[in-house]
């Protein structure tokens, strides 16, 4: 048979030619040039990454007659006879099939033997998780004190069959998946070198399908040469392995853009005609998502594995959505997804979620509604807040209507309580009229209350004499009240900026103050509960007692 699988063609034969595992391959290579060989190694990762192929390129690199800088030569008899399979010294062993505690005492007798041309003997075992538990209990000591001339190597799918026993008495590596870039670049040498014309648009698609298996790649290459040719056709790609248009994705999210509704019906209706699993589609358009989020956050395509066609157009939504919506959309296709494993009619379920998310709403964060408020005139917003009232449709806004009976919309879920205060106080305008401002004393007088009751009751026996620029003189009934409102000063800015629309200065009507008169020792002051409305009001309203000597 002269066609050989790309996958057995291009095999890995040096350490340097391995892709995507440099974390071991600089390890094991180092290990050589430094005569560090451990005697038992562990290779655990998903399939199709390699570490058959490094556990053979360590063998091959032990026993070469002519090794350079800890790689194999691949010309010398030893790697000629590894080549060729006629190697006694490298054994490779499958774990599946060779399970059973009988043939452990067979490899356990077979160690005490020297190799016969080679410096090691070495042994790999491939998916060692297979063997029985009495299997492992067997070969533990031999495992652990083995002869100076063997080497065990095992490899594993599923590291967490493998008994701690034996996990312990090895070196581990961990492999990792293949990224798909580098997927995609070398399938693209393979094909340069195979003189095959594929595009980057059907690189990615195999590499994806393959998810980080090289194996699994170099086979769908093979399939996908058998049936295309030596040009590759990405619509034919599609076809033959059925894979999702990527289209179809861009289609939804254009759709939303635009709220056409109608391509709801046209989608689930191609996706039917097709024969794509409803599921896969809906991980596609959730992967989707996740790749407009990734740019709209970074305004890069860096972590998007797609075709370079692709990532233009992702680019584009980055005005488009904001990071509120997209999120908003995959919390949406989360639930649906979930509930979709146990929907008796897919196609509904998917037709109905499309018109859902076509009709989802832009969202506002509580900074642009605040900003927008803020940059309203007051008056004319009045003034129209009943033709809002009537005009407004938006599902995502609520109408509320505040004390003096302005309407005010509202983002649902959304807290705006600063900027609906801002615009329930009554508002003054550059005047000077006292009896304006007389006239709204008592309602800030009455919102201090709310926010420090025995303070607003002190307030409550004041009153307004005159109002000059940025100044309000005020006139209190017991002048010892005046130190407590000086002490409340920080307080006092806020809340009348608050309130009058400016920042105001609360100054005393009299130029002085009666002091507080001192008992015979002068350390103690002692204030008469009849004038003081602030002892008062802790008497009345909090229950206080005046404790006697």
């Amino acid at each position: 048979m002269d066609f050989i699988v790309t996958a057995r063609k291009w095999r890995p034969q040096r350490f340097e030619e391995v892709v995507g595992q440099q974390h071991i391959t600089t390890t094991l290579k180092n290990a050589i040039l430094n005569n560090r060989i451990a005697h038992a190694y562990l290779f655990a990762g998903p399939r199709g990454c390699g570490k058959t192929t490094t556990a053979r390129i360590l063998a091959k690199s032990l026993n070469c007659l002519n090794p350079s800088k800890g790689e194999p030569c691949n010309v010398c008899d030893m790697c000629k006879s590894f080549h060729n399979s006629q190697s006694l010294d490298i054994i490779e062993i499958d774990g599946a099939s060779n399970r059973r505690i009988e043939e452990i005492r067979t490899l356990r007798e077979s160690v005490k033997y020297a190799p016969t041309h080679g410096t090691y003997k070495v042994y790999i075992i491939d998916e060692v998780h297979m063997l029985t538990t009495e299997s492992f209990n067997a070969l533990l000591k031999t495992l652990e004190e083995p002869p100076s001339h063997t080497i065990f190597i095992f490899a594993t799918t599923d590291v967490h069959k493998v008994p701690l026993t034996i996990i312990s008495r090895c070196q581990r590596f961990d492999f990792k998946r293949i990224d798909l870039i580098l997927i995609k670049g070398l399938l693209k040498s393979i094909a340069e070198k195979e003189n095959i014309q594929i595009d980057d648009k059907s690189l990615t698609l195999i590499a994806k399908k393959a998810d980080g298996a090289l194996r699994d790649a170099q086979s769908l290459f093979d399939q996908v040469i058998s049936f295309s040719g030596n040009i590759v056709d990405p619509a034919l790609i599609s076809s033959m392995l059925n894979l999702i248009d990527e289209e179809v994705f861009f289609t939804i999210s254009d759709s939303i853009i635009s709220k056409n509704f109608t391509s709801a019906f046209s989608i689930t209706k191609l996706i039917y005609d097709n024969g794509w699993n409803f599921i896969d589609f809906l991980n596609g358009l959730i992967e989707h998502f996740r790749n407009i989020m990734a740019v709209v956050i970074t305004n890069k395509t860096d972590l998007i594995e797609e075709a370079e066609e692709y990532k233009s157009k992702y680019l584009s939504y980055i005005n488009k959505f904001t990071e509120g919506d997209v999120l908003r959309i995959l919390a949406f296709l989360n639930k649906v997804q979930y509930e979709l494993k146990s929907s008796s009619n897919q196609r509904l379920k998917i037709e109905v979620s499309l018109l859902h998310l076509i009709g989802l709403e832009q969202s506002s964060t509580i900074s642009e509604i605040i900003n927008k408020l803020n940059s309203a005139d007051p008056v004319n917003f009045s003034q129209s807040s009943d033709s809002i009232y009537k005009s407004s449709t938006n599902p995502k806004v609520e109408l509320v209507k505040d004390s003096l009976n302005n309407v005010i919309p509202i983002e649902k879920r959304e807290v705006v309580l600063p900027v609906i205060q801002k615009f329930i106080s009554p508002m003054v305008n550059e005047t000077s009229d006292l009896d304006e401002i007389a006239g709204k004393w008592q309602q800030f007088v009455e919102q201090v209350k709310s926010d420090k009751i025995i303070f607003g009751t002190i307030l409550n026996n004041s009153k307004p004499v005159n109002f000059e620029e940025d100044s309000i003189s005020i006139e209190v009934e017991h002048p010892e009240d005046w130190d407590l409102i000086i002490d409340q000063k920080n307080y006092l800015d806020k809340k009348t900026k608050e309130f009058f629309g400016k920042k105001i200065l609360l100054n005393s009507s009299k130029s002085t103050t009666k002091k507080k008169k001192s008992s015979s020792t002068g350390a103690e002051m002692k204030i008469d509960s009849e004038e003081s409305p602030l002892i008062n009001s802790l008497i009345t309203e909090l229950g206080a007692k005046e404790l006697k000597k």
